[in-house]
This record gives C-alpha cells, sequence and structure tokens, in this order.
C-alpha cells in the first residue's frame, strides 16, 4: 500500500489491479520481483503492471494443467489480448490485469506496438514449435522479451536513447539465458528455441534433445549459446550507465541474476535433462545486498 501511495494510486479499483499485478510477480518472477524492490517505491507498482501483463497472457499458453486445446487457448489469448488493446486505445480497462497496465501506459505513454509485438509472439508460441535459425527466432525474441526492457524504460527513467538499444540487448539475454535452461521443460510443451540450424552445427538433431541425455554433441552447443548470452549481456552494460541513477541497481541486479542463470548451468555439469538450473538463494542475497545499498544511495 505504501508503494500505491507514493506512486499516486488512489482510485480502489486501479489499486486492486495493482495488487493484483504484484502479487503475480512475487508468486512467479522471483528474480524479476527482488529486483524490483531495488526500484524507489514510486516506480514498482508500474513495473509490477508490466510483469502481470506478461505473466498472465504467458499463463494462457504455458498453463499445462489445462484442458483447453492449444486452438482454444490461442482464442482465449486472441479475446483476452484484443480486449486490453483495445482498452489502451481507450485509456481506461476494468480488466483485473489491465486496469493497472493501462494506467501505466498512459502515465508514461508506452508505445502500444510493445504489447501488440508481445501478444503475437505469444501466439506463435501455440503454433510454432522450433526455429530454423537465429534470425528467425528473434522475431519471436523481440516481441516475448526485448519489448519488455523497452516497456520499462520510460519507468525507470534514460539519460540517453542509446540505452534502448542496451535494453533490448539485455532482454534478448535474459531469454536466451532461459532458453538453455528450460529445455527439457519447453520439450515437455513441444517446442524448442535454440536454433536448429546452430544445433546441427555441432551434430545435435531434435531426436537427441528428445531422447533427454547429455552428449559431447549437446554440451557443445549449450557452450556456444552460453557464451552469446554472455556477449550480449557485455555489450548491454555500458547502456545500464544510461539509466536513471535511482534504478541502475535494479537493472544492474537483475542482469547478474537472470544472465546468472548460465553460470548455474555449467555448475551442474550442463546435465539440464536432470538437474533445473537455479540461483541460489545466498547468490541472490550476495547480488541484492551491495545493490540495494547502491539504490539507497542513488536516491
Amino acid at each position: 500500500m505504501n508503494e500505491l501511495k507514493a506512486a499516486g494510486i488512489i482510485d480502489l479499483e486501479l489499486a486492486k489491479s495493482y495488487a493484483e499485478c504484484k502479487r503475480l510477480n512475487a508468486q512467479h518472477g522471483k528474480t524479476y520481483y527482488l529486483a524490483t524492490l531495488l526500484l524507489p517505491p514510486a516506480k514498482r507498482p508500474f513495473v509490477h503492471a508490466l510483469y502481470g501483463f506478461a505473466r498472465y497472457a504467458d499463463e494462457i499458453v504455458d498453463d499445462l494443467a489445462s484442458t483447453l486445446s492449444d486452438t482454444e487457448k490461442a482464442e482465449s489469448l486472441q479475446n483476452w489480448g484484443s480486449s486490453v488493446l483495445s482498452d489502451i486505445k481507450a485509456g481506461r480497462s476494468h480488466d483485473h490485469i489491465g486496469a493497472a497496465l493501462v494506467d501505466t501506459v498512459k502515465r508514461f505513454n508506452i508505445p502500444i506496438s510493445y504489447f501488440e509485438a508481445f501478444l503475437k509472439s505469444m501466439q506463435m508460441d501455440l503454433t510454432i514449435t522450433q526455429y530454423q535459425s537465429y534470425e528467425d527466432l528473434m522475431e519471436y525474441v523481440y516481441g516475448s522479451a526485448a519489448v519488455i526492457g523497452l516497456q520499462m524504460l520510460p519507468i525507470i527513467g534514460t539519460l540517453s536513447d542509446e540505452a534502448y538499444v542496451a535494453a533490448e540487448k539485455l532482454g534478448v539475454a535474459f531469454q536466451l539465458a532461459n532458453f538453455i535452461r528450460d529445455v527439457g521443460e519447453d520439450l515437455d510443451r513441444g517446442r524448442i528455441y535454440l536454433p536448429l540450424q546452430e544445433l546441427a552445427e555441432h551434430g545435435v538433431t531434435r531426436q537427441m534433445l528428445e531422447e533427454r541425455i547429455l552428449t559431447r554433441e549437446i554440451k557443445s552447443a549449450l557452450i556456444e549459446q552460453i557464451a552469446r548470452v554472455r556477449r550480449l549481456q557485455a555489450e548491454a552494460a555500458s547502456g545500464i550507465k544510461l539509466l536513471a541513477p535511482e534504478s541502475r541497481a535494479c537493472i544492474e541486479a537483475a542482469s547478474e541474476l537472470y544472465c546468472g542463470i548460465v553460470d548455474e548451468v555449467e555448475k551442474i555439469d550442463y546435465e539440464i535433462f536432470k538437474k533445473r538450473a537455479k540461483t541460489s538463494t545466498w547468490r541472490r542475497i550476495k547480488v541484492a545486498a551491495p545493490a540495494y545499498l547502491r539504490a539507497i544511495k542513488a536516491r
């Protein structure tokens, strides 16, 4: 409630929507939520709203417990997404998630195209099960990840438009790190996100992945993918200096923790089919504690 008050959110319906978005963030986005706490309280509700929108759409697509077919999920996503997009254009929503999102978009003049791109990528998840090339994958990743960073920039503040390039790269790095960690889970959903052409260069086929046995070829392919994550993270690092000072610690922590997923993959010796690479509580504390001190100092 203090965050809402600090952000000037007093309307009861809006407050309930923002609270629901925060609940989704706290429940499902442990790392994202931790990083959000490093922002000034007045900025946090708006970041929660972005997460709530993305998470709710993702749940429609990826809910394995659902009895809905992919066709029915696509229809549900289309209906909900179209409704929220219409609400953004109208400037008001009564949807339990959309109300907070629309308010956030209005306050910060966030382009609707970012949300259209995100929903397009979610629709792709219901019709596309693999990508031949990295370039093919990037159409999906732009909407599923890069736009998340772009949406956040008006909220967290920038000193230069060059920060937008870095935000895209960092968003892509986050997503690629998740793809590496989640190969097994994505196979459960019938999907492979690692580009097939790049896998083939290491002698890896879809069938080999589906056998879920770590081979020398699969390990070699993962090493290449991890190198790309680190390269993108390094290229984005200078862009963090172009953010508003009070927001830098949040993004620095997010970068280390999200991209740090690939460190955890290495620690389990690439055994992604047997174990889930997780960022330890100790590492979260180790990253968050000094980041919190930097955040407080910047305010």
